[in-house]
């Protein structure tokens, strides 16, 4: 039998019912986990829970809430075979992400995993989500932050949340998941990151100024022009397409040119869920590449931004963080 910590962070799956709408309730959470039934049956591994403090809905996460959670599964990390770790749907793309660049060297599962409708509740799928989640922890097969919603175990930094009120909440939209449920577990062996050489460390982030500026129709971009500053370290510009923006960026260059300049580390990503960003191969690219800003490739949002974080608190000077920002650290970009 394996050993599985499960780290409940709040979410919906520990939520319960209040005069003010659905907020967590960890005794009520560990009242029910107790008295289920299925998580005493012989398949299931033997886990153990311990809680944040204080347990969260998720749209209230930051970087100190990652360094905590990443702090709780580096500090037990001898201790079990893997980790399930609830978190609300939110924003929960976004600290899977951050998990995979700051549990260096990992080499045990780390499932992130949660539920639309709160476990209270009788059509809850968070009793299917956290079950699976346990039994594919446990089987050691993964050896990476991954997600597990919905009958789908998608890579980390590879997934998005792509419904609000569906029970599929997340897509994987640019890799393929890593495995599927159905009567059994079909895992997607060659979509399994492979193991990378080193030891198992922790990188702490820090709380960094980051921005992300989504391009629209009609954008104003002299309205940024105050916010580049150099206190800015790192921004990620949604674009279109494949990384175009208005006018062919005569109007964003000089900005750009200017935060470049201050050290800022620009990254491209699109606004299209599926696709990569390939600046240059439309006019309306060239000015960014020009102007000195790196291409995101097929990287998530939620994943420029975790990467940015991680490598600007390893301390990397602008070019080499603008390098690597194009090069795989951890799965989360095409080759």
């Amino acid at each position: 039998m394996s050993g599985i910590l499960i780290i409940n962070t709040g979410g919906t799956i520990s939520m319960t019912a209040s005069s003010r709408g659905y907020v967590p309730n960890g005794k009520a959470f560990r009242a029910q986990l107790e008295s289920m039934e299925l998580l005493k049956a012989e398949q299931v591994p033997h886990w153990d829970l311990i809680e944040t403090e204080p347990l969260l809905d998720s749209s209230n996460m930051t970087v100190s809430d990652w360094n905590r959670i990443g702090g709780l599964v580096a500090q037990n990390y001898d201790s079990y075979d893997g980790f399930v770790i609830l978190h609300g749907t939110d924003t929960m793309a976004y600290t899977a992400s951050a998990l995979s660049f700051m549990l260096q060297g990992l080499d045990k599962p780390v499932i992130l995993t949660g539920s639309q409708i709160p476990l209270a509740e009788i059509r809850s799928d968070g009793r299917a989500n956290l079950i699976d989640s346990l039994l594919i922890a446990a089987e050691g097969r993964v050896r990476e932050v991954c997600i597990f919603f919905g009958g789908k175990l998608l890579r980390g930094n590879r997934a998005t949340k792509y419904s609000a009120d569906e029970l599929i909440a997340f897509v994987s939209p640019n890799y393929p998941a890593l495995a599927e449920t159905g009567i059994t577990v079909a895992y997607n062996d060659s979509a399994l990151l492979k193991r990378r050489p080193g030891p198992f460390s922790l990188q702490i982030l820090d709380e960094i100024p980051i921005g992300v500026i989504k391009v629209f129709p009609g954008i104003q971009f002299s309205l940024f022009d105050q916010i580049l500053t150099e206190k800015l370290k790192g921004i990620v510009i949604e674009t279109f397409g494949a990384g175009n923006i208005p006018n062919g960026g005569s109007e964003l260059l000089p900005i750009v040119k200017k935060a470049v300049e201050h050290g800022t580390v620009i990254t491209v990503c699109s606004q299209c869920p599926q696709g990569t960003v390939m600046l240059g191969a439309y006019e309306a690219s060239s000015a960014l590449a020009e102007a000195g800003a790196v291409s995101g490739h097929d990287l998530t949002t939620e994943a420029a931004v975790a990467k940015l974080y991680y490598l600007l608190s390893k301390g990397y000077r602008a070019e080499e963080i603008k390098r690597l920002m194009e090069t795989p650290v951890c799965g989360e970009e095409k080759e």
